[in-house]
């Protein structure tokens, strides 16, 4: 029925007014009490299998939604409703700002792809932040906030302004998330180097403990998958030495060829610069994601994103090393029985293998290939 909707509704339009539309009835449904009661029973049954840990946090399982969608926490209730297990909030920037000059959002209907150069449009973390701090829970979830950087902040003052945003955030955040790897904000993708990433992750972390006596927020990376392997290791090296709790693996690439996109060139190059998700980002969000954990092992927690549509994604991202994947732009191609699908689809694998849990299929594929 899904698919019937958005080949005759949500396709036909504008694709940021679709998901305007989208999210605007995920949250009135949420705000009804015997009608999200209703459609979270439906959506998002839980599988006592699933159960995952990850960074002292205990979830229901292990699939969430990726930063990006809810960029300014008005939805949380909604999406865990749908079945999402944890919820990513962001980007979040220091100061209020509107983003990109739209047309900013296109599908690669093709490709089940999406590119998009929203440049981090959001309320400002001041907001947000009081935002967090207002909610009434309806349904336990555990919230992450992905921090950026402001666009009219010069590079070298960077620091500054993701400390402000951990100041404001870090208190309402069961992790935080520090994004150096969206394309759409000039300048941004360069803190990702370990000589600027080093004093960034430092100020975060003390800023986040001096925020937050009662408890450690669990600090976590976002990474892109453009680096090079070298970088990959680099930053895998770097996160081990400031004691980080996880790396994501990964953001949108900015490239284009070698994807196997179906979309005529001609269409993607006329939508223009951009962040690339969706299926096509698969294999080498795979890559950088098999090379972290060969990396880091099981010293720090990674969390597995891009491409992923199916269980079969999503299991062969824990068997790569994944505790927890996220997915985004598959939502909008599969819709509200998505959850439902990955969840029954992963507890089905893990009862058909040989591992009594999901912690145990963490980075098996891994471990065979070096025994």
């Amino acid at each position: 029925m899904y698919s019937l909707l958005f080949r005759l509704l949500f396709q036909r339009m504008d694709p940021e007014r679709a998901h305007h539309l989208a999210f605007g009835w995920i949250r009135r449904a949420a705000r009804v009490p015997g009608l999200r009661t209703f459609v979270a029973a439906v959506l998002a049954p839980r599988h006592k299998a699933l159960r995952t840990e990850a960074f002292g946090l205990r979830m229901h399982g292990p699939f969430g939604l990726a930063a990006g969608f809810d960029k300014n926490a008005t939805a949380i209730d909604g999406m865990t409703m749908l079945g999402f297990d944890h919820v990513e909030i962001g980007t979040v920037t220091g100061q209020p700002q509107p983003g990109n000059p739209k047309k900013r959002l296109f599908r690669l209907v093709a490709d089940r792809a999406l590119v998009n150069r929203m440049g981090f449009n959001n309320d400002g973390s001041a907001v947000v932040a009081e935002r967090l701090a207002a909610r009434k829970e309806v349904f336990r979830t555990t919230v992450g906030v992905n921090i950026g950087k402001t666009k009219i902040v010069p590079e070298d003052e960077a620091v500054a302004d993701y400390v402000t945003s951990t100041e404001c955030l870090a208190a309402h955040a069961d992790y935080l998330v520090v994004n150096v790897s969206s394309p759409n904000t000039p300048g941004l993708r360069n803190l990702q180097a370990t000589e600027a990433l080093r004093p960034l992750l430092t100020a975060v972390r003390e800023a986040a403990d001096r925020t937050v006596t009662t408890r450690r927020v669990p600090l976590l990376v976002k990474i892109a998958p453009d680096l090079a392997d070298e970088d990959v290791d680099a930053v895998a090296d770097l996160a081990l030495e400031l004691g980080l709790d996880g790396i994501i693996a990964t953001n949108t690439t900015i490239a284009r060829d070698g994807l196997g996109l179906k979309t005529p060139k001609r269409t993607v190059e006329a939508i223009g610069a951009g962040g690339l998700s969706g299926a096509p980002l698969k294999a080498r969000s795979l890559e950088v994601l098999s090379r972290l954990y060969a990396r880091v092992g099981d010293r720090i927690t990674l969390v597995g994103v891009g491409g992923i549509e199916t269980a079969d994604d999503a299991w062969e991202r824990i068997l790569a090393g994944a505790t927890l994947v996220q997915g985004y732009s598959a939502f909008i191609y599969e819709g509200p029985f998505w959850c439902r699908k990955i969840h029954r689809g992963l507890a089905e694998r893990l009862a058909a293998s040989p591992y009594a849990t999901l912690a145990e299929a963490v980075g098996a594929a891994a471990r065979e290939t070096t025994a």
